[in-house]
């Protein structure tokens, strides 16, 4: 029988500790200990989940084989690469790096060490995303809506690096073609970044991509919207619920996207500790982590050249 695979999370904030929370329940690993700042935060985790609390990563890091880094986007770069340099397997929270150049870098470094680095693009696991995937060829147009209410925590990064993130990565992997152009807006309303943005995008296929992200709506909205030459296809990703819309000889048909429900939480981290025991490429990779940033802080560019953002 294999041996479990043994993991640390080094962050148990908001959603450390639900990283923390699927290790401990996943069969096929043991959740041996977390790392936080915040000692009662640490303590707090530990108690629930039956793990320790160690000092540093690097005390943590010397009793595993793999780690969730779920810390502050500013110390992801600083937090992975003593793990990866240590050749430890790592799972980082999105966006993968503050900077472009740090993702670069930690995407060298994972390949240099030879260890799996994936990075915690959720809506790539939510089961309503695995009918397009399978279904969808040739997306003509797609438009995506991801509204919040405002969050309170956060608010020093974008919304773009925040939360249009997750529709950007989700689109280049649907629509498989060269980004050649994008034209985008923001507005920063109460933060000091950019609280409101939208942006279309332009591929060498043809198919165009509309992309709006708010985090002071009244309402919570997580929806997608595919067109193809043979179908449209709707997704809400909160509810985890779509409609497929298509044309034969009796006109315009409709059925329901056939979704078997799941928390897409621990459909990730059970995908991670897949690819650490199998030695094979995670499903959302370092390089696909660091090709989402690198389109989301040029959008960011953009929209501060056009004088949008405060930041």
């Amino acid at each position: 029988m294999n041996e479990k695979i043994k993991v640390g999370v080094i962050g148990v904030g908001h959603l450390g500790k639900e990283h923390a929370r699927v290790y401990s329940q996943l069969a096929d690993c043991v959740l041996i200990g977390v790392v936080d700042h915040n000692p009662k935060a640490a303590e707090a985790v530990a108690r629930k989940t039956g793990c320790k609390v160690f000092a540093g990563a690097a005390e943590l890091a010397a009793k595993v084989d793999a780690l969730s880094v779920v810390v502050p986007t500013i110390f992801h770069w600083n937090v992975a690469k003593g793990l990866l340099d240590a050749g430890k397997d790592v799972f980082v929270e999105k966006p993968i790096a503050e900077t472009t150049a740090q993702a670069e870098a930690m995407v060298r470094l994972a390949n240099e060490k030879k260890v799996v680095l994936q990075v915690g693009h959720i809506e790539r696991f939510n089961p309503v995303l695995s009918y397009l995937e399978t279904n969808l060829h040739e997306p003509k147009f797609i438009e995506a809506h991801r509204l919040s209410p405002y969050p309170g925590r956060g608010t020093d990064v974008s919304v773009v690096l925040d939360l249009m993130i997750h529709d950007l990565d989700v689109i280049l992997h649907l629509v498989k073609s060269p980004l050649v152009s994008f034209d985008a807006v923001g507005v920063a309303v109460l933060s000091s970044s950019e609280d409101i943005a939208n942006v279309r995008l332009k591929f060498a296929n043809g198919c165009v991509a509309n992309v709006t992200t708010s985090r002071i709506s009244p309402e919570k909205m997580r929806k997608i919207r595919v067109f193809s030459s043979s179908s449209y296809v709707s997704l809400d990703y909160q509810n985890q619920e779509g409609q497929v819309y298509w044309k034969d000889v009796d006109g315009i048909k409709r059925d329901k996207v056939p979704v078997t429900k799941d928390e897409p939480l621990k459909l990730e981290l059970a995908s991670f500790i897949e690819s650490v025991r199998h030695r094979k490429e995670p499903k959302v990779s370092g390089e696909q982590g660091k090709r989402a940033l690198d389109v989301a802080a040029a959008i960011v560019e953009q929209i501060r050249g056009n004088g949008g953002g405060k930041g």
